[in-house]
């Protein structure tokens, strides 16, 4: 699977640690920065994260910040694309089965890279079900679509 990775300055470390842990998994990783402590506005980072997943270059994307929240309150804005923040493995295979989400947001300040390194492992091998949950996101899709054409 090719996999979309970037961070702020406060998520270097973990996003460092999970990038080399999901080549090593064996997927295809684009890395979108940050590398050192530079300063960014994340929103920058979220967008150019949830892009390629627009686009088709990658087919997931792993976002981290300080706690997650911002980097996937950002990627919700851009059409056709479901964030969450997960930090736990049960949500974060949810989020894929229930919510087919193509990214996952974490904060460097509230998990450790073990743990996260589970929930990404976990989060990478589900998949989402048609079932229940399809008409569920379906209307999802409609009420973006409905407030995408709101001036």
């Amino acid at each position: 699977m090719k996999i979309a990775i970037g961070c702020d300055e406060a998520g270097v470390e973990l996003k460092n640690i999970l990038r080399e842990h999901v080549k090593e998994k064996g997927h295809e990783v684009e890395d979108f920065g940050l590398e050192s402590g530079e300063s960014v506005l994340y929103p920058l980072i979220a967008e150019k994260v949830a892009e390629s997943i627009i686009e088709g270059k990658n087919e997931r994307g792993i976002i981290i910040c300080g706690t997650g929240i911002g980097m996937a309150i950002t990627a919700n804005k851009l059409p056709g694309i479901r964030a969450t923040v997960a930090h736990d493995v049960f949500s974060a295979q949810r989020s894929i089965m229930s919510n087919n989400c193509q990214i996952i947001t974490m904060g460097q300040r509230v998990i450790g890279s073990e743990s996260a390194k589970t929930i990404i492992d976990a989060w990478l091998e589900s998949h989402f079900v048609d079932g229940n949950s399809t008409p569920k996101i379906q209307k999802m899709m409609e009420i973006e679509d409905k407030y995408r054409t709101v001036k």
